[in-house]
């Protein structure tokens, strides 16, 4: 850390010109003795980053931040204090603690935490923010979070571990034996030390693949922020055999979006079929992640359009987690029939469609935006349709 850059002068300026042009600074001399431009820069892109993802550091004076990169590595406050409130304990140790986001929510719920990282200077970053935050419960340890646990006579309630996707042979992974630390290999050291594991890992791992890597899975939450799936929450406790839970969260706002199932009742339920009827419902990115597809026509008695098409209809307008249209029109897929419409500008959304949104685009000549919704899909009888429709 360079404290010149915590002087009143320096973080006043962070504060007023977080979202200046940065190339102007750039190109600038010096504005301060003991820092030089680029290192301003690197905290003026990262205030910048922090404005939404993490508020509380945004609005925090004297707050030190990182290379903005490590800012788009984290959870977002939303998705931290989502995982803060699953579990509850006494200690905690955070095996890969990078800027400390989820130990700060953590903290909350916690008597004990402690922070392990192997970035010297991120770890320090963090200490001093959790000092400017009056965060008073956390020990910061710098070095590898599975050695330290390992040499440790300590015992904790919880241990969290947010593996990296990138590894240094293979590059950006997708298994979390490839990941580091490698989850898989490392879970009975880990369950020496703890019953309770929570494991954050991407939303782009296959959930069936990591059922197959982990051992004891109780829980897997799908996590989406304004209908983006951000992450996937592991709940591991040692010695579980009973059923997977599968719990889908969308966050909008204030509100929480939730749908729950288990695979085995997933596995269990025939899919109703059924033609497009008065509404049309499209299942959140959550619960479309989740494989939940059965179970959220079985529970919200809605039809599917076909096996593969993950699109829902009904006579009756129902509180649906996700999108609610209105269907207008059915059209068999033809392009003299669409363009018959005098359509210029509208949304259009493929499921179960063998051409992309881009080429339709094109193909057509539609521009993006309106009121009108065009859904490209296959219904029952195997048949490419087209529905127009309005958002409800």
């Amino acid at each position: 850390m360079n404290e010149s850059i915590l002087k009143s002068g320096v973080q006043d300026f962070i504060k007023n010109n977080w979202d200046t042009d940065i190339v102007s600074v750039l190109l600038k001399k010096s504005f301060f003795d003991g820092v030089g431009q680029k290192e301003l820069v690197e905290q003026l892109e990262a205030k910048k980053k922090c404005r939404y993802k993490l508020p509380s550091w945004f609005n925090t004076p004297k707050i030190y931040y990182p290379k903005k990169l490590h800012i788009e590595q984290t959870s977002s406050e939303a998705t931290a204090e989502y995982k803060a409130d699953l579990i509850r304990g006494k200690s905690l140790l955070d095996i890969t603690g990078g800027l400390g986001v989820d130990s700060y929510f953590f903290s909350k719920k916690f008597d004990d935490i402690i922070h392990c990282e192997m970035n010297e200077k991120l770890s320090e970053i963090a200490a001093h923010n959790f000092k400017v935050l009056e965060v008073k419960n956390t020990a910061f340890k710098i070095g590898d979070g599975i050695k330290f646990l390992k040499n440790s006579d300590l015992k904790f309630d919880w241990v969290f571990v947010d593996p990296s996707r990138r590894n240094e042979v293979k590059g950006k992974v997708f298994l979390l034996q490839d990941c580091l630390p490698n989850i898989p290999d490392e879970l009975d050291a880990i369950f020496r030390k703890t019953k309770n594991i929570l494991v954050k890992t991407s939303p782009l791992l296959d959930i069936s693949q990591g059922i197959s890597e982990l051992e004891f899975v109780k829980e897997i939450h799908v996590v989406a922020v304004k209908n983006e799936v951000k992450e996937l929450l592991w709940i591991l406790e040692k010695g579980y055999q009973g059923e997977v839970a599968i719990k889908t969260v969308n966050l909008v706002k204030d509100k929480e979006h939730h749908f729950d199932f288990t695979l085995s009742t997933e596995k269990g339920i025939v899919a109703e079929l059924g033609l497009p009827g008065t509404y049309l419902y499209e299942p959140n990115a959550a619960i479309l992640k989740s494989g939940g597809f059965k179970s959220i026509g079985k529970t919200m008695g809605v039809k599917k359009l076909h096996e593969h098409s993950h699109l829902y209809t009904a006579d009756r307008l129902l509180d649906f987690p996700g999108r609610r249209f209105k269907i207008q029109n059915v059209l068999t897929y033809n392009k003299k029939k669409l363009q018959q419409l005098e359509l210029t500008k509208v949304n259009i959304t493929t499921r179960n469609f063998p051409e992309s949104v881009a080429s339709l685009r094109q193909k057509l000549k539609l521009k993006d935006g309106g009121d009108t919704y065009l859904l490209f899909t296959t219904d029952l009888n195997n048949q490419r349709v087209v529905i127009k429709c309005q958002k409800v």
